[in-house]
């Protein structure tokens, strides 16, 4: 008997009756207008929902709150997208949170095209026959990174997944210790080799692995080694590590598959830009791997994919396993990533690509953005241009900066323009502006990092700054 719920106090049962019915609650001035918005029919339910939430509130004795404040607080929040475009003042060029990479504006066009409209996916028009998605990515592949073939899925967890589904399911597969990794959003290579049926055999220390520890573990049951690459952190000091041709030596001497799990995607040479030299996707193809998979939304600068490339009857595999329909990327990303790499191609990925056009454009151009910036809020709020350090982000080369500019301003100023408001508020008021600006606090000071802010967007930041300080 001790777990029935007693009957409301007489306090509480003032507070139920004193809630409004749902056919009140819906018609109230600030609620009504919103029935265009989601339809009668859900508003009717959000507000059943509203009041039932108020109701256990009141009887668990905590404070409702305005339940017509809390419902239209709920339709707002329906009503807009949640997915909006957002500027990028934090100086982290690759953000996993802010969606990674901006594609080009002619990838976005053709990823909007192909969304709009029926698009030549599986047929070849000159025949009419049906034919394969994968066939314009494939030779785009070939061409841009010396291997025979290529094949697009739906992101590089999916790649390293469907690869080792195909070819080690059931059998050994033999990683450096320090290469069982864990990635951001919990991407562990041990958990992906255990959904694939493969067995995880790790070889060599943390700090250490010699070509010797992997041919020593090499058994019957072996089907490959997996080289993973270090992309969000480091080791230092004391380490060794086999180069990527060592292994591909022994490997193909013992019948085994080299794959390497590149990560980052970068086809160009990071350390012709002040950074750390990335590896490449070809320099793993020149190596020997048999089968690379990389990230198309990280250096590479296009859409969320998952890129594997090799040898062709290895690609052929991978792509008749049962997995890979699961695993494909849809229309819009083929379109984007085609024409991403087509700015490789071209030789027109710095000046095209977001992503390298923010790597590579010079300290000086920085400053003088920000001093632009400076100059529209000279008659609004004092700020300062300070030094900074920018980086590259989502999962590529770990502890490497870029020299940035970033327009600072401080607690005393932004309080002399809106009494009692700070850094933090400002911060806040900022991202849930339109269009949201994300920047970053520190030392008591904002910063909005001019790196990776789209030189397009510089208007659009300067009139969003001035309306959150505007609002008292």
């Amino acid at each position: 008997m001790g777990d029935e719920k007693s009957a409301p106090t007489r306090v509480e049962q003032q507070r139920l009756r004193a809630l409004p019915s749902v056919s009140s609650l819906i018609q109230h001035p600030a609620i009504a207008p919103y029935a265009r918005e989601v339809g009668a029919r859900s508003l009717t339910r959000l507000a059943q929902l509203v009041l039932e939430e108020a109701r256990q509130a009141i009887l668990a004795g905590r404070a409702t709150g305005d339940v017509v404040a809390v419902l239209q607080r709920k339709l707002q929040k329906l009503s807009q997208p949640r997915l909006r475009s957002v500027i990028n003042a934090t100086g982290v060029i690759i953000h996993t949170n802010l969606g990674r990479a901006p594609v080009s504006d002619e990838a976005a066009r053709a990823m909007a095209e192909v969304a709009g409209r029926y698009t030549a996916l599986e047929i070849e028009l000159e025949s009419g026959r049906r034919g394969g998605r994968m066939s314009e990515l494939s030779q785009l592949l070939s061409l841009l990174t010396g291997a025979e073939a290529g094949l697009v899925v739906n992101n590089n967890a999916a790649a390293v997944l469907l690869v080792l589904s195909t070819f080690c399911a059931g059998r050994a597969v033999l990683v450096s210790r320090s290469q069982a990794v864990e990635i951001g959003g919990g991407f562990r290579i041990p958990d992906v080799l255990r959904q694939s049926g493969a067995r995880l055999v790790e070889v060599g220390t943390t700090n250490r692995t010699y070509v010797r520890d992997y041919s020593e573990a090499i058994s019957d049951d072996t089907a490959a080694i997996l080289s993973v690459h270090w992309s969000n952190f480091r080791i230092i000091g004391f380490t060794v590590q086999p180069e990527l041709g060592e292994l591909a030596e022994l490997a193909h001497a013992r019948g085994l598959l080299l794959i390497e799990d590149l990560g980052s995607g970068a086809l160009l040479d990071t350390a012709a830009y002040g950074l750390a030299h990335e590896p490449t996707v070809q320099e793993a193809i020149a190596a020997g791997a048999d089968l690379v998979c990389f990230s198309g939304d990280k250096l590479l600068g296009g859409p969320q994919a998952g890129i594997i490339v090799g040898r062709r009857e290895l690609i052929d595999q991978v792509e008749r396993h049962p997995l890979a329909r699961a695993l494909r990327a849809d229309k819009t990303a083929l379109a984007g990533t085609a024409v991403t790499l087509r700015h490789y191609l071209r030789g027109e990925a710095i000046e095209k690509i977001p992503v390298w056009r923010m790597i590579a454009t010079p300290l000086a151009a920085l400053e003088a953005r920000c001093q632009t910036w400076q100059s529209a809020l000279r008659d609004l709020v004092e700020t300062e241009i300070v030094a900074t350090d920018a980086t590259v982000g989502g999962g590529s080369l770990p502890g490497e900066t870029l020299p940035s500019r970033a327009l600072a301003l401080g607690a005393e100023a932004i309080a002399e323009v809106v009494p009692g408001l700070t850094v933090e508020e400002l911060a806040r008021r900022l991202r849930t502006g339109q269009p949201p600006v994300v920047g970053r606090v520190e030392a008591d000071r904002l910063l909005l990092d001019a790196r990776t802010v789209l030189p397009e967007q510089d208007e659009a930041l300067v009139e969003a700054l001035r309306r959150s300080l505007a609002i008292s």
